[in-house]
């Protein structure tokens, strides 16, 4: 199971630029697998903090598709860090807020998720 969190800041979306067993380089959600005696939403929490040092707290599950939990949270502390010193990170190249507008950063993965974020009116506010 693959858990991963939308986090959205005044039009901008925190995504990690990573190598994926696909091959490519892509900006994806922060994320990763969950691991055993751990909830989805454990594993959330605790993937971010290590992809990006920041404290979250979610907010709603906004997708479940084929073991993929992909939820909405929010900032509540920790500083934007990427340690490529942690071994897990080691697929990680950079980590940034994308803005909404920036659309080529999104690939056929994740911009099906921004478009629904979109149509559903949230402002990204918060």
């Amino acid at each position: 199971m693959i858990s991963r969190a939308i986090i959205m800041k005044d039009r901008k979306i925190l995504m990690v630029k990573q190598h994926v067993k696909r091959g490519a380089i892509v900006w994806n959600f922060p994320g990763g697998g969950v691991e055993q005696d751990e909830t989805p939403e454990e594993a959330c929490i605790r993937e971010v903090k290590e992809e990006t040092g920041y404290d979250i707290r979610i907010t709603s599950l906004f997708s479940k598709f084929k073991g993929k939990f992909t939820y909405l949270a929010e900032v509540i502390g920790g500083e934007m860090h990427l340690d490529q010193t942690n071994p897990d990170n080691e697929d990680l190249l950079d980590l940034r807020w994308i803005s909404l507008d920036d659309l080529e950063k999104f690939d056929t993965y994740t911009l099906p998720f921004v478009k629904k974020l979109l149509d559903q009116g949230s402002n990204g506010e918060g």
